[in-house]
């Protein structure tokens, strides 16, 4: 059982809208087409939003790198990036998400938003489902809870998947303390870091072989 300053860090980016339950907040769409846009999310443990200021710079470095793209977003959570994404119209996400009720919430969301038709949502493990994938994508989210040993599992399978289309984006967001060293295959384009986290993105860069 996660003490209390574990969970209120790991729910950190959460706003509790009035009238809900205790374990219900939103997240909130910063820009595009629905814009202002509040997304119902579970205050559940391991569940750590992106925040806005994070999330705007994030998408200011993928200006040019969303719309008519395919994603992947592959720790969904709240659906706060792949959601965002579709706002600035992408051309559909997959929403990769290994808790039963957030992954229902992520449906709700995708049908209040009217965005069902763009939506693909799996529940499961993500590692496991990287091969799930019908289609290569061009933009993949990473975003994997804190100190579960994920993120190079994740990028591994991402990779061992071949669903990833030349010169494809990852976003990587993870804890700063962690030491990460991307494989060959991906180039680091932008870098961010702050006390608490560190964010990066990554290009593909296919081999020729």
């Amino acid at each position: 059982m996660p003490s209390n300053s574990k969970r209120n860090k790991l729910s950190r980016g959460i706003k509790h809208a009035p009238n809900h339950k205790p374990q219900l907040g939103f997240v909130r769409i910063i820009s595009g087409k629905h814009r202002g846009r509040k997304l119902t999310v579970r205050d559940a443990q391991g569940l750590r939003p992106t925040t806005d200021r994070i999330k705007e710079t994030l998408f200011n470095w993928l200006i040019g790198d969303v719309a008519g793209k395919r994603v992947l977003d592959m720790f969904a959570g709240s659906g706060s990036l792949g959601f965002e994404a579709l706002s600035r119209h992408a051309d559909n996400v997959t929403f990769f998400e290994l808790d039963p009720k957030t992954t229902d919430l992520l449906r709700e969301n995708a049908k209040q938003l009217k965005e069902n038709e763009y939506v693909h949502i799996l529940q499961g493990d993500a590692l496991q489902l990287a091969n799930k994938l019908t289609r290569p994508v061009d933009l993949v989210f990473i975003d994997p809870p804190f100190n579960m040993g994920l993120l190079d599992k994740s990028v591994e399978a991402l990779l061992a998947s071949k669903n990833l289309n030349p010169a494809a984006k990852l976003y990587l967001e993870f804890e700063s303390d962690l030491s990460f060293n991307p494989p060959k295959e991906l180039k680091i384009i932008k870098e961010k870091a702050s006390k608490t986290l560190r964010a990066l993105l990554l290009e593909y860069q296919a081999s020729d072989i």
